[in-house]
């Protein structure tokens, strides 16, 4: 077996805060949106530099407060892209880890 992606889905409560954090503030791109009916919970992907999200209003898909670890290069660089954007709910640090890792914290939020 060989994986080519992971897209992990991330359950959201609020569409205007979801749109808010992960379009507005996280930089991400809505790729597709679906509903079953106007009136049904949405489910879209998003993507950002080869991330690829999907996010869900959907009851059962997956956990709230679930967490998920992207490795990258240009943490920094992002780091500071988000600090400069003066978002009202997160202003993460960077923090090194005992395993050589560099990690932005808190990046989370409940929606």
């Amino acid at each position: 077996m060989e994986a080519s992606k992971v897209i992990p889905i991330l359950r959201i409560f609020d569409e205007t805060k979801a749109r808010e954090f992960y379009i507005g503030w996280l930089g991400f791109q809505i790729d597709w949106e679906h509903r079953y009916s106007d009136d049904a919970p949405l489910y879209m992907q998003i993507s950002r530099d080869g991330v690829t999200l999907h996010l869900s209003e959907h009851h059962g898909d997956s956990t709230p407060g679930a967490k998920i670890f992207i490795e990258c290069t240009g943490v920094r660089d992002f780091h500071q892209e988000l600090n400069e954007k003066h978002y009202k709910y997160n202003r993460p640090g960077l923090e090194q880890e005992p395993w050589n890792a560099i990690h932005q914290s808190p990046l989370s939020i409940h929606l």
